[in-house]
């Protein structure tokens, strides 16, 4: 049950669970994209850093299993410190980095502009800031995308779908 605006309520099923949970079918579910694509099982791996754990939340909510049809499903790696990250990016493995400009101590732009500048073939970096004017910082960490404050899952979704499409092409 999740609660809605004080409500309770039960969770959506996605299309075609209702009719194979009242005809006792089981199998791998897949959604109306998955058949329209022919689901392949890749996957790209998201990093999503920051030291609010409402703003990883935030992030992977409007994110969801994928962005956009004509790219692979999403799996999120939530990290909230910035040797995390830099851990992750140095195993290999990581196809995006959502970092939070906001994060106390290290924040997501300076540790993009220290990855940009240390790690060679540092995958592309999206850049959360506080506001549309701080746009510029962005520029100056080498992030590929920025998305200002507050989080507009519309916007989440066309940054991410944008730079990860580049990603793919240039990879």
């Amino acid at each position: 049950m999740l609660v809605v605006n004080g409500h309770l309520r039960a969770p959506r099923q996605r299309t075609g669970e209702a009719s194979m949970a009242a005809t006792g079918q089981q199998g791998t579910q897949h959604d109306e994209w998955d058949a329209a694509e022919g689901a392949t099982g890749q996957r790209v791996r998201v990093l999503v850093y920051s030291d609010h754990v409402e703003v990883r939340e935030a992030v992977s909510l409007s994110l969801g299993r994928r962005v956009a049809k004509d790219l692979p499903e999403i799996e999120l790696v939530p990290v909230a410190t910035a040797a995390a990250v830099v851990s992750a990016v140095e195993a290999g493995g990581v196809d995006l980095l959502v970092l939070d400009g906001e994060t106390g101590k290290v924040g997501g732009l300076g540790l993009c502009r220290q990855l940009k500048d240390e790690i060679y073939r540092c995958p592309p970096v999206v850049v959360l800031v506080g506001r549309p004017q701080d746009a510029w910082l962005a520029a100056w960490s080498h992030a590929e995308g920025v998305i200002s404050r507050p989080i507009d899952p519309v916007v989440v979704q066309d940054t991410v779908a944008r730079v990860l499409r580049g990603a793919l092409v240039d990879g």
